[in-house]
């Protein structure tokens, strides 16, 4: 069977592809081997995100005290908790049901396809052609080659939603976003955490300043970071696991456990495709793709996870968009990918776009960084969530914003108004002009703005506005002579120009 367009992989860049060419009028077929959603609604943004909402209620529950409410009793019950993350799941599920995308006019296949050449796929029984293709794949959890180590013996994030008991010690191999996020849910649930991670620390990415308040965090939750390790050996029991591991000194510790998650990196899923058929380029980090997300095949395309760039979900729904634009129509637009946003749902949230502060340190660009407490936001007062800050790094005496971090409560909503400004070219000043509601948190990048604007007022500035208040507003009560005056004006008139 011919078609305009054939899409592998059901995920969010897959559905994003499908939905938009049918709906432009295009023959398209969609390629999924499990079930559409992909990792977002089955084994990532979805269930964590239900997870993290009753570990915030649980955190908030045992900080009653600071609300006014003197007792506060609950019982957590784990598998009431999973039991709501699947019904979330359940209830996010017809969003991508092989229904929905039937009634947009996509042919959906279950099945395990391959490239059979360039412009064919089979899974034995049909063969399709497309004129244009599209892979988004994704991606799945890596398990390092630890001695001892059985791959089915750990949990990760694909399978991690099946529990229905707690563990009650629980070891987390990274800590990086997802361990980070899963390490403070399990430790809110009741379990006794320890995040094991080769790096200097969580989150490395991050700057350290923003880092510390989610650190804070952790050490609140009683979760135990162990950085700098290096893991020898893990023994794997019936209802006890023991990990091994040696520590920057070298010294060996051994820590037993009832689950183990690992969360040490992903791979692209590109096994079984046989992509070397198609004359597509690929290594274990991903398929490559060029800036209009051309494979080395020009007429297949690639994007989300499998393209090896910014594993997130919002990520590769940006770039499907484009390949819609490219694939399907004449001329071609380039990717832009320097205005990304991503956030890690930790509490507090920690949410980023365009450069941090080391990065811009690192690549010797000339910057200024203006930082805004969130405990002098009302609205963060009020809601006793004024642990945080923002952090907006600039160009070099201007307010053109080469990025934006923000830690603290909903810090991944607050971020968008950056994440707009930069898309669009807009800097601190116009951010400033803007009226924002009071009292919100969304006031919190205005504050930043002004503060940026303030820190442009030089002490000269000031010495010039007590002259003009003193000779315009009080002049009978000036006691400047006209020397005093002229070398300040002549002092203002200097500094303007240089």
């Amino acid at each position: 069977m011919k078609y305009d367009l054939i899409v592998i992989g059901g995920g969010s860049g897959g559905l994003t592809s499908a939905a938009g060419a049918a709906g432009l009028g295009a023959k398209v077929a969609l390629i999924e081997k499990h079930k559409l959603g992909g990792d977002c609604l089955n084994t990532g943004c979805v269930p964590s995100k239900a997870l993290i909402r009753s570990a915030k209620i649980i955190g908030t529950m045992k900080d009653h005290q600071k609300y006014g409410i003197q007792k506060c009793d609950y019982e957590v019950s784990f598998s009431n908790i999973m039991d709501r993350m699947r019904a979330i799941q359940a209830k996010i599920e017809p969003h991508d049901s092989p229904e929905r995308f039937q009634g947009l006019g996509v042919d959906v296949k279950f099945g395990k396809y391959s490239f059979k050449n360039p412009h064919e796929l089979t899974d034995g029984k049909e063969v399709l052609v497309g004129k244009k293709i599209v892979i988004s794949t994704g991606s799945s959890p890596v398990i390092p080659p630890i001695p001892g180590c059985k791959p089915e013996k750990c949990l990760t994030s694909d399978n991690i939603w099946n529990l229905r008991t707690l563990p009650k010690r629980f070891v987390v191999i990274g800590g990086g976003p997802i361990g980070s996020e899963l390490a403070q849910c399990f430790a809110r649930f009741g379990a006794k955490v320890t995040i094991l991670d080769m790096g200097k620390t969580i989150l490395p990415r991050e700057d350290e300043d923003l880092r510390n308040y989610v650190i804070e965090s952790f050490k609140k939750d009683e979760i135990t970071m162990i950085h700098e390790m290096k893991l020898t050996h893990v023994l794997h029991g019936e209802t006890e696991h023991v990990v091994s591991y040696t520590d920057k000194e070298g010294a060996s510790h051994q820590i037993a456990c009832d689950a183990i998650l690992v969360a040490a990196g992903r791979r692209a899923n590109i096994d079984g495709l046989e992509l070397q058929k198609a004359g597509v380029e690929a290594t274990p980090r991903g398929i490559g793709v060029n800036a209009y997300l051309q494979t080395s095949a020009s007429h297949i395309y690639a994007c989300g996870d499998v393209a090896g760039s910014y594993q997130f979900t919002h990520f590769a729904d940006a770039q499907a968009r484009l390949i819609l634009r490219n694939a399907l129509f004449p001329g071609k637009s380039k990717f832009e990918d320097r205005v990304v946003p991503w956030c890690t749902y930790t509490d507090p949230e920690l949410s980023r776009v365009g450069l941090s502060e080391t990065e811009a340190k690192v690549k010797n660009i000339s910057h200024d960084v203006t930082c805004y407490d969130l405990k002098d936001l009302d609205r963060a007062v009020c809601d006793s969530q004024d642990s945080g800050k923002v952090k907006v790094v600039t160009q070099k005496g201007k307010d053109k914003i080469l990025g934006a971090a923000i830690v603290g409560a909903h810090a991944g909503d607050i971020l968008q108004e950056f994440v707009f400004a930069m898309n669009h070219g807009l800097g601190l000043k116009k951010i400033s002009q803007t009226i924002h509601p009071y009292p919100t948190l969304v006031e919190a990048p205005r504050r930043a703005a002004d503060t940026w604007l303030r820190s442009r007022l030089k002490p000269w500035m000031v010495k010039v506005l007590k002259v003009y208040f003193k000779i315009f507003f009080r002049s009978n009560q000036s006691s400047l002579s006209q020397a005093e005056i002229d070398a300040l004006a002549n002092e203002a008139k200097h500094k303007t120009r240089s």
